[in-house]
């Protein structure tokens, strides 16, 4: 981890310079690399801080819901979703540390170091939308 101190998070851990290591990396990766899940996480990022019930997400994406409690659960193990229970409805949210982790993994070494010539892409991902 670069020497960096690990807090631990609900899901994964992720040390508290904001940084993922490689395996908290990958199995985001991983967890994104299935077009269902990719598609639940793009509506989560929408969705923003109100996040979504467990049957909106489903419904709003034509997928069964068994089916979408798997693909929630792969999401929320990797690091880049959370949930909270209300009442006997789970609403899940896009975990920002979590993405935000997997950005500055992705982004450390931006530009051979000198993260001024990387202003347009920062801008780019801070405006998109």
């Amino acid at each position: 981890m670069n020497g960096h101190n690990r807090i631990l998070t609900k899901a994964k851990y992720i040390d508290n310079s904001g940084y993922m290591d490689k395996n908290d990396a990958l199995s985001a990766f991983g967890a994104l690399s299935q077009s269902t899940r990719l598609d639940v996480f793009r509506l989560l990022v929408k969705a923003g801080e109100k996040g979504m019930l467990a049957g909106e997400v489903s419904g709003s994406l034509g997928v069964r819901q068994n089916t979408m409690s798997s693909n929630l659960s792969i999401l929320s193990q990797s690091g880049l979703t959370r949930n909270e229970r209300e009442g006997r409805n789970i609403r899940y949210f896009v975990d920002t540390n979590g993405l935000n982790g997997l950005l500055v993994f992705l982004l450390e070494d931006c530009c051979g170091g000198q993260p001024e010539l990387c202003g347009t892409l920062i801008n780019e991902i801070a405006c998109a939308g």
